[in-house]
């Protein structure tokens, strides 16, 4: 890592926990397959013990991810790159939303996870709501969208009971509709009208990059009319989603 000089032109001092934290993000960054807690440990020259304590709070913060006992960049990084105004998903992008809300005439939005809330990080919308939540980065609970549910079913169960089980007694339904359908979820990546939310409904589908959901990109309206238009909504982002994966 570099090392940037004080004003006065003096070197900072380290500090042995952020310099570990930091190879932790890089070497995860850098890794296609991902990163074991034993790769982590041997590049340190540190014990598993301390450096699990620190693999587990990146984790939770949505700084790494976990699958299959390998760790990877979480989607926390690239949210911060968003809010600096530059991509947070490669697969797609913002003409594909406006192409989305072009061919449909409803709201379009890229949806991420970072820890336990789901973020809008893009949109195309003629809706101010949408605006709202995406431009001034509004956390929302993932059980209360179609894309929430997308990106929920693609958590490894041992983080996704934990997430689901500290959710407030009101959400037991939608909690209990959820892992019904989690199994199809999981299957055809894909949500239709959940209704999860009073306020619209959407229908959407996840977005994979090397081999793992990244995001999700929904088509959002109102209950009456996503029901009606459910079909053909199906049939869009299926397509565009191709489209999308075609190109990665």
């Amino acid at each position: 890592m570099p090392t940037h000089p004080t004003p006065d032109g003096r070197p900072r001092p380290h500090h042995r926990m952020i310099d570990r934290v930091s190879t932790i993000l890089e070497r995860a960054a850098r890794s296609r397959n991902g990163v074991t807690l034993t790769e982590f440990a041997r590049e340190l020259d540190a014990p598993m013990s301390s450096i699990q304590g620190l693999v587990n709070g990146l984790v939770a913060t949505g700084y790494l991810d976990e699958h299959d006992r390998r760790y990877s960049l979480g989607p926390a990084p690239y949210l911060l790159v968003r809010l600096v105004g530059r991509p947070t998903v490669t697969t797609v992008s913002h003409e594909d939303l406006e192409a989305l809300h072009e061919e449909t005439g409803m709201t379009a939005v890229l949806a991420i996870m970072v820890g336990s809330d789901l973020y809008y990080v893009d949109y195309a919308s003629h809706d101010p709501r949408y605006a709202y939540l995406a431009e001034g980065f509004v956390r929302r609970s993932p059980i209360r969208t179609s894309t929430g549910w997308i990106l929920l079913a693609a958590m490894e169960n041992r983080d996704l009971w934990p997430q689901i089980g500290a959710l407030p007694p009101a959400d037991a339904e939608l909690v209990e509709r959820f892992v019904q359908d989690l199994t199809r979820i999981r299957t055809e990546g894909l949500v239709a009208a959940p209704s999860a939310s009073t306020e619209a409904d959407g229908v959407s589908v996840a977005v994979v990059e090397d081999g793992r959901t990244v995001a999700a990109v929904g088509i959002m309206g109102s209950h009456a009319e996503v029901a009606e238009r459910k079909a053909e909504l199906v049939k869009v982002l299926t397509q565009r989603r191709r489209e999308w994966q075609a190109r990665f």
